[in-house]
């Protein structure tokens, strides 16, 4: 849990109507009361305080279904690259660190099949061209069996010629980058330089053994269907991959930390409070921070041709009037950033008002329902500012 001196005793201590965050959590109890979801739990965060968490619903933990408390914790799927993001973030800030560089320079091992070309920056990009790159739950955990793959990895086409999601391949290449500047694992410059220092005990990229029994296991809500784009690995199968420990412990880079809401919210207070926690201590500057959020792919259109809303691995709600299809709702600034998960999950902060969220489910729905919601609850969140 988080530390109790980073939780408002009320959301009016931080800028939070009561009544607006109420209904925010009458919207998120709602699915699970109507049976839609078998539990979810939602948190909003501002001036670097947790105004509020709910928890609602039942779902497996450890084996055993029971009631789903505040403690329990969630896979976040997605809302993982924002996190290893700011790990990049960092390394560039730091000069550690070029987006013009070329992967290969970096990782020789993935410089093959036409890859010597592709930089850094269209990596973080989706821009890269090997969206759809192998890398399952086989090899997830060898290091050397992923670096293999990297160089038997081919482009599907020119980098930056198109957008095209690059589900988990791409921050298995990012993740390696981490590792050979800082000469560490990721999962600990994650913990160490990251989560750490934010105050976030409980956010994971690489579970331990030992809390596998805190974590609400993935349910399928009607009929498993893989997502729309083709997106190789990203199938019911594998989404039900992080029910098992031992992938949970990997901390796959682009899909699978574990967190509570709490704690998402959290993680983009910094973000949106000048790169600053509360005890003072500067994650990032803030210059660095407006650099890693500028739209950088607005040339570019999505499957439902919207324009893409890019920066350095995040996603920017942007001024079009189609931010409630990016997850940031009908409410939020166009500044707002961040980044969802598969089943839904929402994580985001608005530097122009302050607020964050982080709301967690374990029920896959179909995804009109998920979008109907997604929208419903960032827009709620983006409400409760006084």
């Amino acid at each position: 849990m988080l530390n109790p001196e980073l939780i408002a005793e009320k959301p009016e201590d931080v800028g939070v109507d009561s009544e607006a965050l109420d209904a925010l959590f009458a919207r998120a109890q709602r699915d699970v009361d109507d049976g839609v979801l078998p539990s979810a739990q939602v948190a909003v965060a501002r001036r670097g305080r947790l105004a509020g968490l709910r928890t609602f619903g039942r779902a497996v933990q450890g084996g055993t279904e029971r009631p789903a408390t505040d403690e329990t914790l969630y896979t976040i799927y997605s809302a993982t690259k924002a996190i290893v993001a700011v790990a990049i973030w960092q390394l560039l800030e730091e000069g550690q660190l070029n987006l013009d560089q070329r992967v290969a320079d970096i990782i020789p091992e993935f410089g093959t099949n036409g890859k010597e070309v592709v930089t850094v920056e269209q990596v973080l990009l989706h821009t890269a061209g090997f969206p759809r790159a192998p890398l399952g739950p086989k090899i997830w955990s060898d290091r050397a069996k992923r670096l293999k793959a990297f160089a038997s990895w081919r482009l599907m086409w020119e980098p930056d010629s198109k957008f095209e999601y690059h589900a988990t391949s791409a921050h298995w290449v990012l993740v390696e980058i981490i590792q050979r500047r800082t000469g560490s694992d990721y999962r600990d410059v994650i913990r160490d330089r990251v989560t750490g220092p934010i105050g976030l005990p409980e956010l994971f990229v690489g579970l331990p053994q030992e809390l596998n029994d805190r974590v609400a296991d993935i349910v399928y809500m009607g009929e498993p269907v893989a997502p729309p784009g083709g997106y190789g690995e990203v199938t019911p199968q594998t989404t039900l991959h992080f029910n098992e420990p031992a992938n949970r412990a990997v901390g796959v880079p682009g899909a699978g930390g574990i967190a509570s809401a709490a704690e998402l919210a959290m993680f983009y207070q910094p973000l949106v409070n000048d790169g600053v926690v509360p005890d003072g201590t500067r994650i990032l500057k803030q210059e660095t921070i407006e650099f890693a959020t500028k739209v950088r792919t607005a040339h570019h259109v999505d499957l439902m041709g919207a324009p893409v809303l890019r920066g350095l691995s995040i996603v920017i709600a942007g001024d079009d009037g189609k931010a409630n299809l990016r997850g940031f709702g009908r409410v939020a600034s166009p500044r707002a950033f961040g980044h969802g998960g598969a089943g839904g999950q929402l994580a985001w902060g608005d530097p122009a008002s302050g607020i964050s969220l982080g709301y967690v489910t374990n029920g896959f729905v179909d995804l009109q329902s998920l979008g109907r919601r997604a929208t419903a609850i960032s827009s709620l969140a983006a409400s409760c500012a006084l």
